[in-house]
């Protein structure tokens, strides 16, 4: 039986869901959606111009009257029929997803599809607690009382590296709050976005409440996240995009989130369990090929045990298994795209010149020569203030460099512009209490790497951007705090009024 999802079939009226329906583009460009694993289209498609855009917009615009005013229960309940729907739809978004994106299938069975439920699941719940300050009479003659209202239509921008997670992370807290959200996926990665909307209809939500529109960053996404009637702008991506984003925002005065890139510090003590920081390291390295922001890329070992972790890491490097995505025993897929596979392989080149790549450092010659596959890299002796440690190469890649004191191991985990997240391996708790208070990033791991939960907020500091995805902690981005204050002294002329009147009578 063939486990790979039919796009054309699922997709055939279009890729674009606005006000509760399928459609096509307008923009008069064609978008072919490749599989990385074959490099074989498998799905094309009509880009969203302006006009669906404007159309998802007003949709948006229109559904808020009656999704902004539900209550809490009422959202409550829609969410918690929306994860039962994707509950429903597990398998095909887990196929979708491996297909899109060359996920390896128990990546997408085990991780995306089971916790973007959980999210869906968590904000069901947490949709009924959007709590304010408790109401007082903190003037003598007034009673104060905070709303938490939503701020209107939200357009969101998601990225091709977690399409279905990271449309959950974007919608599930506007809705919950009470918005009404346009999302513009990465146009490779359309398919488990739309399969998102679906489910959501499925469950009650009103149409027009969740749009999808599948279009070109420079025409559908810089119309959304400029059009006057989008409050607010979540976007997650590149550092450099988001500047732009940031810039067009700014425009119109708008709500802006921002999760951009990062470069993950992951720093080994020489009190730190060894075989769990190698087996940390390679997994925390080469979770979805490495495209994820938070994985593993800078790896500090201090020098007692850095010949070891470096022989470590390297052997189990050796053991991954590159492979069909839908083969279950396939620990790693293709990267996105042959030009993405060809970026992360530029960088590794222009690393032999001043660094040892240890193992890897190459596309595979065999049956996989026609995917965009990178046999998982390690290398080593590389400067601090090197390419290959400085940026983000998003690939399966990982550098490794030794540091002497605690200070030292701490300085170089924060010299990068990035601050997303980091991990600090030892078996002292003090060491560990260090390291989460002097490591500048937004989630910190003590012997771990990589897990995230709903209950948790993430989002990152310096140049990684602002705000935060999941948890309650999302709802600072996603709604207005509302002073309301009460006079209690039914007084026509209050005191405050001789400032103004003077002494009149």
């Amino acid at each position: 039986m063939d486990q790979r999802f039919d796009a054309t079939e699922r997709f055939a009226e279009g890729a674009q869901f606005i006000a509760g329906s399928l459609r096509s583009g307008s923009s008069g460009r064609t978008q072919a959606v490749v599989d990385p694993a074959t490099g074989e289209t498998v799905y094309s498609y009509e880009l969203a111009g302006e006009a669906e855009v404007d159309a998802a917009v007003e949709a948006a615009r229109r559904a808020f009257a009656d999704w902004g005013g539900a209550t809490p229960g009422e959202r409550s309940d829609t969410l918690h029929r929306f994860a039962a729907a994707l509950a429903e739809d597990a398998g095909d978004l887990a196929r979708a997803e491996s297909l899109n994106c060359g996920k390896p299938i128990k990546l997408s069975e085990e991780f995306d599809v089971p916790g973007s439920i959980d999210n869906a699941a968590f904000f069901a719940g947490a949709a009924r607690h959007l709590e304010g300050k408790a109401a007082g009479e903190y003037s003598a003659d007034h009673t104060s009382v905070i709303r938490r209202e939503p701020i209107g239509v939200v357009g969101s921008i998601a990225p091709w590296n977690y399409p279905l997670q990271m449309a959950a992370w974007k919608v599930l807290p506007a809705l919950a709050a009470g918005n009404t959200i346009v999302l513009k996926p990465a146009e490779i990665t359309p398919f488990t976005s739309l399969l998102f909307a679906q489910a959501a209809q499925r469950a009650g939500l009103p149409d027009g409440a969740l749009n999808i529109v599948s279009g070109a960053g420079r025409d559908a996404g810089e119309r959304l996240v400029g059009h006057p009637s989008v409050a607010m702008t979540s976007f997650t991506g590149s550092t450099a995009v988001g500047k732009r984003v940031a810039e067009i925002a700014t425009g119109t005065v708008k709500r802006l989130h921002l999760e951009l890139g990062g470069k993950a510090p992951f720093v080994v003590f020489d009190d730190a369990d060894l075989e769990a920081a190698v087996h940390g390291a390679v997994a925390g390295a080469l979770i979805n090929t490495g495209q994820d922001c938070t994985a593993a890329t800078r790896a500090y070992v201090q020098r007692p045990l850095y010949d070891a972790f470096v022989s470590g890491v390297a052997d189990l490097m050796a053991t991954v298994r590159l492979g069909d995505p839908f083969d279950p025993s396939t620990d790693l897929g293709p990267l996105i795209s042959h030009a993405q596979r060809d970026r992360v392989a530029g960088f590794v080149d222009r690393a032999r010149a001043y660094a040892t790549v240890v193992t890897g450092g190459e596309a595979p010659q065999d049956g996989l020569a026609k995917g965009a596959y990178y046999r998982p890299t390690l290398i080593a002796g590389a400067a601090q203030d090197s390419e290959i440690v400085q940026s983000e190469i998003f690939g399966p890649v990982l550098v490794v460099l030794p540091f002497d004191s605690d200070d030292e191991g701490i300085a170089l985990a924060n010299d990068t512009p990035y601050g997303l997240a980091a991990s600090a391996w030892s078996r002292d708790v003090y060491r560990t209490g260090r390291a989460t208070r002097e490591i500048n990033a937004g989630c910190v791991w003590v012997n771990d790497h990589i897990p995230i939960i709903s209950e948790m907020p993430h989002g990152g500091a310096k140049a990684s951007g602002f705000g935060k995805d999941m948890s309650a902690y999302s709802f600072e981005e996603y709604t207005q705090v509302k002073h309301v204050m009460y006079d209690n002294t039914a007084v026509a002329r209050k005191d405050w009024h001789r400032t103004i009147f003077g002494d009149r009578p």
